[in-house]
């Protein structure tokens, strides 16, 4: 299974995916180490383009042909980001989830980029200025959404449990 997950900075979508690491065992690709790990090697500047995501795909196939999960951390801004991982999920015969995390409050969300720490050596988050000038586009196509807002991570790792256990095969419709 390859498990994707989007949303702007700041909606939740790295603690939910380690969560869902954590309670599941996959392997887990985040852009933003990725990314740092790059611009670290001096091999690249910073304007990244696409390399760090196409680093990323390449690991999850591989470890998709290796029949293990993979959970991928990303903020998957655009179509062109998120069209690949349908790719390597079809490639490898591995069923696909898209989530996208979204904070429905304003507020809230500026607080948690104002406030938030980094756990990735040297990287530099965006600002909340930069995050609204940003290009996210959004997503055309079918998803599981999660909204961060005003709920406790456990309530949101819940749901995102019950929303994919409600699209499994056999499922009863609701």
């Amino acid at each position: 299974m390859l498990i994707v997950f989007g949303g702007l900075p700041g909606t939740g979508k790295t603690t939910l995916a380690r969560a869902l690491v954590q309670e599941h065992g996959t392997a887990y690709l985040r852009i933003d180490t990725i990314e740092q790990a790059l611009r670290q090697s001096g091999t690249v500047g910073d304007d990244m383009g696409p390399t760090g995501y196409m680093v990323a795909y390449a690991l999850a196939e591989s470890n998709l042909r290796l029949g293990r999960s993979v959970v991928a951390d990303a903020v998957n801004a655009l179509p062109i980001t998120r069209e690949p991982w349908r790719q390597v999920a079809q490639a490898t015969s591995a069923e696909l989830v898209e989530i996208e995390v979204i904070c429905s409050d304003t507020a809230e969300h500026r607080r948690r980029i104002e406030t938030r720490s980094i756990d990735v050596p040297g990287l530099t988050p965006p600002t909340w200025e930069e995050i609204l000038a940003g290009d996210y586009q959004p997503w055309d196509r079918p998803r599981l959404v999660i909204d961060t807002a005003d709920r406790t991570i456990s309530e949101a790792v819940a749901e995102l449990a019950a929303q994919m256990a409600a699209r499994r095969p056999g499922a009863s419709e609701a």
